[in-house]
């Protein structure tokens, strides 16, 4: 038997359109309120029933939009984490030189701390990972795509094997980030600092021609 949207649609058009924009405000509700709840409560704890009475909808219509609780969670997490490093990519075309870059992303830390919401969103997901195949997948995906566009970056400034350094670089971030919510002497200042020596040593050190190689000079 059609369903009453299909009926609806049949007898007047344009009710199926407001249907479909109904469903994508309440499915997008769903999801910006476990954005919320995650970091707030943890992962595990976040139920159809919590999550349905913040969002201030029937806990029927978490499974309607989604096919489970899980996965839910999982969506909602992955797209708010792709937005939060979407705006490093800001990075990568403003800075014109390894040590700006460095300050940038370092500078960025400052916005993240043990309170701060982002933060915990990422430890529960990565968490979460551990024990959900898909979210692994899918998080390891987020990662990759990271790191090669940071290596293309590395490797447009001449850091020497940019693909090695921005795996690297990127798991130190991420390491920072954790340590930041037990303490605060991990400081933007002093990552900085140690960061910026690993890329001093490792960057590409422009080849000088020799003086018998140079145009119009064969002899010492």
């Amino acid at each position: 038997m059609p369903n009453a949207d299909a009926q609806a649609s049949r007898t007047n058009p344009g009710s199926s359109r407001t249907a479909a924009e109904r469903g994508r405000e309440v499915r997008q509700r769903l999801l910006t309120t476990a954005v919320e709840l995650i970091p707030e409560l943890g992962w595990n704890a976040v139920s159809t029933r919590i999550l349905a009475k913040r969002a201030g909808l029937a806990p029927g219509l978490v499974h309607y939009h989604f096919e489970s609780l899980q996965a839910l969670l999982r969506e909602a997490s992955l797209a708010s984490m792709r937005e939060a490093l979407r705006a490093f990519d800001l990075i990568f075309e403003q800075a014109d030189t390894l040590e700006a870059g460095l300050e940038m992303l370092t500078g960025a830390l400052e916005t993240y701390s043990a309170n701060n919401r982002a933060s915990l969103l990422f430890v529960e997901a990565y968490l979460a990972s551990l024990r959900d195949p898909r979210l692994s997948q899918e998080l390891a995906g987020l990662v990759v795509d990271f790191r090669r566009r940071f290596a293309d970056w590395l490797a447009a400034h001449g850091q020497m094997d940019p693909a090695a350094t921005a795996a690297v670089l990127t798991a130190a971030l991420d390491g920072v980030l954790l340590h930041r919510a037990l303490g605060p002497d991990l400081t933007s200042s002093v990552v900085r600092q140690v960061l910026g020596r690993v890329l001093v040593r490792t960057q590409r050190t422009p080849k000088i021609p020799s003086r018998k190689t140079r145009k119009g000079t064969d002899t010492v």
